[in-house]
């Protein structure tokens, strides 16, 4: 609770910068400075169109990424888990690897994969199937994709661990039934295997939206920080920083920044409340 409190005092304090005379809102009756300005920050924030343009951007690479990695890992649990277990564990290793990887050393890959005409993506299955090259960090259109990509390839093989632990919890003897009474595949998920593993999904779903708000060095390597083309790639966290250090702004900028963060909380809280809030009933015939 000390460094919340901290914060919040922090988001309601004058910016450490040389300010004009004429900003006498910020000074009292003797001229000299006034460190408390209230909720000035968090209009600053709110009146920044950029501020709006990172919330909307982490929206969108969010909400991609919970459907791709959550539709993508239940998949390969389901199909993991028919296989032998001498298959299963290599595969799984391989899957996994790019989660205990650095973000930094995945975005460097992706970097390299994404880069240029020269990237992997273009050169082994863009331009082989007769399409033009598509310069993936400089076309606004595909930023975001490429960004989502990445999240996606982190964290696909973690989830799917999660998820085959589950599937292995099903009792063998409702498979023996299912497979007696004929069930096919779609029966077998909406009976057996989705009940099975639904409180993982909103622990998978929970995980992955506070990863995707609070995810900074992947953008950061790809983009440098930046944004992007036309700010296209722009995240919630890239901006603060961009606010917070010279290297962004021009200047620091904590208290701003931190009205930034305290802005978006509470509807990060709701968004993870309503997430608990949901509960898969029993599904019936």
């Amino acid at each position: 609770m000390v460094p919340t409190g901290l914060g919040l005092d922090l988001s309601l304090r004058s910016p450490d910068l040389e300010l004009s005379q004429k900003s006498t809102s910020l000074f009292d009756s003797t001229g000299k400075r006034e460190s408390f300005v209230g909720f000035e920050n968090y209009r600053r924030a709110f009146d920044d169109p950029r501020f709006w343009k990172s919330l909307s951007n982490s929206f969108h690479y969010v909400l991609g990424s919970l459907i791709l990695i959550l539709s993508l890992s239940f998949m390969l649990a389901v199909n993991l888990q028919s296989l032998p277990r001498f298959w299963q564990t290599p595969l799984l290793f391989c899957l996994i690897i790019p989660g205990l990887a650095m973000p930094s050393v995945l975005s460097t890959l992706f970097y390299l994969f994404f880069h240029g005409k020269e990237g992997a993506l273009n050169q082994y299955l863009i331009i082989p199937l007769g399409f033009e090259p598509i310069n993936w960090m400089m076309n606004p259109d595909f930023i975001m994709p490429s960004m989502i990509m990445q999240s996606v390839w982190r964290w696909t093989g973690l989830v799917t661990m999660f998820f085959l632990c589950g599937l292995a919890g099903v009792p063998h003897w409702q498979l023996e039934v299912a497979r007696m009474e004929g069930l096919g595949t779609w029966s077998k998920i909406r009976y057996l295997w989705f009940p099975a593993i639904r409180n993982l999904i909103l622990f998978a779903g929970v995980f992955l939206a506070v990863e995707g708000v609070a995810s900074f060095s992947g953008a950061y390597v790809l983009l440098g920080g930046s944004g992007g083309i036309l700010d296209s790639g722009l995240l919630f966290i890239t901006y603060v920083y961009q606010v917070a250090f010279p290297g962004g702004s021009g200047r620091f900028d904590f208290p701003t920044a931190a009205a930034m963060c305290f802005s978006v909380a509470p509807i990060l809280a709701f968004g993870l409340y309503l997430i608990l809030r949901v509960r898969a009933g029993p599904l019936s015939r």
